[in-house]
């Protein structure tokens, strides 16, 4: 089943894809609110759904697709990390700490987006950039989970772009923190919940999920690669992030940036006719095989609201620069 959620004069509606119409529930549950449910609610979905409203599937709608309790985003392509690391230099070296475990940071769930709407550039980035990923959706909490367990914890795949502010990542990659502002404007996820029955045939029993990805930009293909290409499979990423807390219904593990993914890769590979940083008026469109695709147009963002350098408490310590 592949669900989403649509905008209506009602307000937003989950729906339910029906060859080339969509069926919109006429009732005003969440996609989240369904997914918490478990597998009963995804039950009640397909059989209201059969006598729900259609529209054809041009004229829908799209709205962001939910709210996620947590947004974990993770590294796990060693080709993408490889290049980023300084391939092909006479100091490149991927740390040992990523083959030990599979690393995450907590990206904003607010900050969701449409799978077609726009988004605007982060107030203050010159270094804006897209990044494919694949995303798994949380169907039942669970904690200390075996990736054998967690794989049944798994309601489903979606689309993901973890736009960045590379300019803003470089700053704050330097400090003991990790990002921060540089991804927080905006996630993009969609335009689909298709539901992890629907993939049985690529997902082996070792957990490895094999999709086709690729990104446009402007229409140029920039990227793309292979899911079967993760050096963890996303039950292992779910059993981690369970290890030790309780991971909830509708909490969302992007895959990382597959090969050649972003903008970013290709700077730091010095490929040939590289395109600069995004820009408004640019749209970037990502398709992930069985799922469909998402296309998102970049727009002006406010101007920064500027603020005071840090105040040192440090006898004869200059301060830096405004931010």
């Amino acid at each position: 089943m592949k669900l989403t959620t649509l905008l209506t004069g009602a307000g937003p509606r989950v729906a339910v894809q029906d060859a080339d119409a969509v069926r919109v529930l006429p009732t005003p549950e969440t996609l989240l609110q369904v997914i918490q449910g478990g597998q009963d609610a995804l039950d009640d979905v397909a059989r209201r759904a059969r006598h729900a409203e259609a529209q054809p599937l041009t004229e829908a709608a799209f709205g962001p697709l939910l709210e996620p309790p947590a947004i974990r985003d993770y590294l796990t392509y060693e080709n993408h990390i490889t290049v980023l690391m300084g391939a092909g230099t006479a100091d490149a070296r991927i740390p040992e700490g990523w083959y030990a475990e599979p690393g995450f940071y907590f990206s904003n769930p607010v900050a969701v987006v449409a799978p077609y709407g726009p988004v605007p550039v982060p107030p203050g980035s010159v270094r804006f950039d897209y990044e494919l990923e694949l995303a798994a959706v949380v169907g039942r909490a669970g904690s200390d989970l075996t990736p054998a367990q967690a794989r049944e914890h798994i309601v489903g795949f979606t689309i993901m772009n973890d736009w960045s502010a590379r300019d803003f990542q470089t700053r704050e990659l330097t400090l003991p923190l990790g990002p921060s502002k540089s991804k927080d404007c905006a996630t993009t996820l969609g335009p689909w919940l298709v539901t992890a029955d629907e993939f049985a045939d690529v997902w082996d029993e070792d957990g490895v999920l094999s999709l086709t990805t690729q990104v446009h930009l402007n229409g140029r293909r920039t990227g793309g690669d292979t899911t079967a290409n993760m050096a963890w499979t996303f039950p292992e990423l779910l059993a981690y992030a369970s290890r030790g807390t309780t991971v909830r219904p509708g909490d969302v593990l992007g895959s990382g940036t597959c090969g050649t993914g972003c903008l970013a890769e290709l700077w730091a590979a010095g490929a040939p006719s590289v395109p600069g940083p995004l820009a408004p008026g640019d749209t970037v469109r990502i398709d992930i095989e069985r799922i469909g695709h998402i296309e998102n147009r970049i727009v002006p963002g406010p101007e920064p609201i500027p603020l005071p350098p840090a105040r040192s408490r440090r006898a004869g310590t200059p301060t830096g620069g405004a931010q």
